[in-house]
């Protein structure tokens, strides 16, 4: 399963679903979401397809970084079973990503 991109009307729908949905908030001007994404990428190419990986970009879809309360980026959010567990602001490593979805 590939990274999927969110839209404000779609976000909803792809969260809402059985197991496990990592959603990473991002913006093409932002340096450090342009640093984490290739680290997303390789955690995504290598979960089990039990865990979804979605990106929002925060400029293009205000309503959902709004109902989250996205006030910097890259923020990434895990969501199990449609409900948001955790909330993590900055770059994380593939490793440290594995462990967080992994104890929730």
């Amino acid at each position: 399963m590939a990274i999927q991109h969110a839209i404000d009307s779609t976000f909803k729908e792809m969260v809402q679903t059985e197991g496990t949905t990592v959603v990473n908030f991002w913006a093409a001007w932002c340096g450090p979401c342009r640093v984490f994404a290739p680290v997303l990428e390789e955690f995504e190419k290598e979960a089990n397809d039990s865990i979804k990986v979605v990106k929002v970009n925060v400029d293009e879809n205000p309503v959902t970084s709004s109902q989250f309360q996205i006030m910097s980026i890259p923020t990434t959010i895990i969501f199990k079973d449609g409900q948001p567990l955790y909330k993590e602001i900055g770059i994380l490593s593939k490793g440290a990503l594995q462990q967080l979805v992994a104890s929730k």
